[in-house]
């Protein structure tokens, strides 16, 4: 028999009995019922209880056990009766007395409980984040992860993509966020940066005579934590091909999304393919914003015309100044309580509205603070434009077009939440294109990259020499699942000339270009096929599969908001030794109290 095992805690069943079995594992809870101890038994495969007598010769041992201790049992498989047994777990047909015990290593006190799901300070769970681990949710999690990658893997390689490796140490480059930043030892002053993503890499990859590329790289960006997004790093996705058009790449992603999402979540209702797709202009409408949760059945629409020469004066000097009104019909839901249309209105001010209207139709009539600034022919319109019933509700909000558009998405969202409208149990997705290649700076007035600046324009040179900037589209799509943008993609710019025309619109001249992206323009100048990709977050995908609210959840060893590793204290201060070797002198930032009193100090002197 093996020294430690000869079966794994998930794996006896009734079958079993009468076998002599070894386990090991930790010990996940003890019970005692008058002398008789139940223990359950814990690896990574499942729980097994384990029965101890108190004739065995280790029972007084018993006293120095603490959960979480490692320890090996050798003992006899039992069958449980029907009354004890335990259909929670797999294993609970049976049982194992103990004959023999060996600890394999003790546990001190623990710092929080893993065989409950009591609720733990955050920086505490990192901190010992190889015990957070044990807990079953997010043991699983992790589990699933694995299982989500390597299903991809298969998937991709069955569609005849290769994946390939690049640089982990490269340049910096203006990408959308601040770089991580490595000084080289061997060239003094000069630094590598961590990858933001491999995407030059993967395009010279295409240009290199690759067809089909995957990765599933490793990321890195210094901003800012949110609930979907890990400062620090991520994985992603990372696919490129060749000689395709945006309908082969959604082809592809839809293909794989579809099973992936189906194999993992196969009791809730994927969206069959192709997925739905909306024009950011669109999106933007209809939903307030470019990440629309379709599970969500409420839909933005533009009455401005109604309003335009309206009684109702709030309304209609927003129009006649430029502004709009969006309106959001909610079905059936006229009985509702004053105070819920007083909390909306109070939300809708607490995104930025300066207030909120809105109109109630039952029994044949309007009932509204503003209807009786409004006309008949006014208030038939809203009903007309609105496919008004009996005990529908409009929800009314006048701004500049970009602000209202914000707050009305952020309305319509807290709509659906609280009226408990979506649909729990569906995976819906959608994919968002046609995005603006330009938009104008607010600050400067000028013309700028809206979004990313090597995507096609669409129409090509023709485009970019005839068209206004601002209603050139580019060949560039987000796909949403749930509200969340799992990820960006785009067919490429390969054409120098176009690259340089579309710089050259945003206020860069040629030498920029060659200086920034010399790389890339000189593969371009020697036989670039047309090319696209997109990469979808592995992390994102995960937290959706696993339903997890905070994408920490789904990764083994994550930082903190502040970017910190708690349990491997990194960031750290390093050795003199280790600086001078790379050349490098630390200057302190000062704080906040020498900055004050700095201030002070110029407000005496003037």
């Amino acid at each position: 028999m093996h020294i430690y095992r000869s079966h794994n805690c998930g794996e006896l069943r009734k079958e079993n009995a009468g076998l002599i079995v070894k386990l090991s594992g930790w010990i996940h809870s003890v019970r005692d019922h008058g002398g008789v101890i139940f223990i359950d038994l814990r690896d990574h495969y499942g729980l097994t209880q384990i029965v101890i007598d108190p004739k065995c010769d280790f029972y007084q041992e018993l006293e120095k056990w603490r959960v979480e201790t490692v320890v090996c049992f050798s003992g006899k498989v039992l069958g449980r009766t029907p009354e004890t047994t335990n259909s929670k777990i797999p294993t609970g047909a049976i049982e194992v007395a103990a004959e023999s015990m060996e600890i394999l290593g003790e546990a001190d006190i623990i710092p929080f409980q893993v065989a409950k799901e009591e609720q733990a300070p955050e920086a505490m769970r990192l901190k010992y984040r190889f015990l957070d681990l044990r807990r079953d949710r997010l043991h699983k999690n992790i589990i699933l992860r694995s299982q989500v990658i390597s299903e991809i893997r298969r998937k991709l390689m069955d569609m005849g993509f290769n994946e390939f490796q690049t640089p982990i140490l490269t340049s910096s480059s203006p990408e959308g966020a601040r770089d991580y930043l490595v000084p080289s030892r061997l060239h003094p002053g000069q630094f590598y940066a961590l990858p933001q993503a491999p995407q030059q890499f993967k395009q010279l990859l295409m240009v290199a005579g690759f067809d089909r590329y995957f990765q599933i790289a490793p990321c890195f960006r210094d901003e800012d934590a949110r609930a979907d997004r890990s400062p620090g790093e991520f994985y992603q996705l990372d696919l490129e091909m060749s000689f395709v058009t945006q309908d082969d790449i959604f082809a592809v992603i839809e293909e794989l999304f579809s099973y992936i999402f189906s194999k993992f979540a196969a009791d809730k209702n994927v969206d069959s393919t192709p997925f739905v797709r909306i024009p950011y202009k669109e999106a933007m409408l209809k939903y307030g914003s470019d990440k629309p949760d379709l599970r969500n059945p409420l839909v933005i629409a533009d009455v401005s015309s109604v309003f335009k020469e309206s009684g109702f004066n709030a309304f209609a000097s927003v129009v006649q100044k430029g502004g709009v009104v969006r309106a959001i019909k909610v079905p059936g839901i006229a009985g509702q309580p004053r105070k819920f249309y007083d909390d909306m209105i109070a939300f809708a001010q607490g995104c930025g509205a300066k207030g909120m209207a809105y109109i109630i139709w039952t029994g044949g009539e309007e009932k509204s603070p503003i209807a009786k600034f409004m006309k008949r022919e006014e208030l038939d319109s809203l009903k007309e434009l609105g496919k008004i019933s009996d005990g529908d509700v409009m929800f009314f909000l006048a701004d500049k077009e970009k602000a209202v558009t914000e707050i009305a998405g952020q309305v319509r969202t807290e709509l659906g939440n609280r009226l408990g409208l979506l649909d729990k149990n569906a995976f819906r997705f959608c994919w968002i294109t046609d995005f603006p290649m330009f938009e104008l700076d607010e600050e400067t007035n000028k013309v700028i990259f809206s979004h990313n600046p090597f995507s096609m324009p669409q129409g090509g040179m023709d485009a970019l020499l005839s068209k206004d900037p601002l209603e050139i589209y580019a060949y560039q799509y987000d796909i949403v699942c749930n509200g969340v943008e799992l990820s960006s993609g785009a067919i490429r710019n390969h054409r120098p000339e176009v690259m340089y025309k579309a710089f050259e619109i945003a206020g860069y001249g040629q030498d920029t270009v060659d200086e920034k992206f010399g790389g890339m323009i000189r593969a371009f100048k020697l036989g670039a096929p047309p090319h696209g990709g997109i990469a979808p977050g592995v992390d994102r995908m995960v937290m959706l599969l696993a339903e997890e609210p905070n994408i920490r959840e789904v990764i083994a060893f994550p930082f903190n908001q502040q970017a910190q590793d708690l349990m491997m204290n990194a960031p750290c201060e390093v050795t003199e030794k280790q600086l001078r070797e790379l050349h490098i002198r630390i200057v302190q930032p000062k704080d906040k109290k020498d900055k004050a009193q700095e201030v002070k100090a110029e407000e005496v002197k003037a």
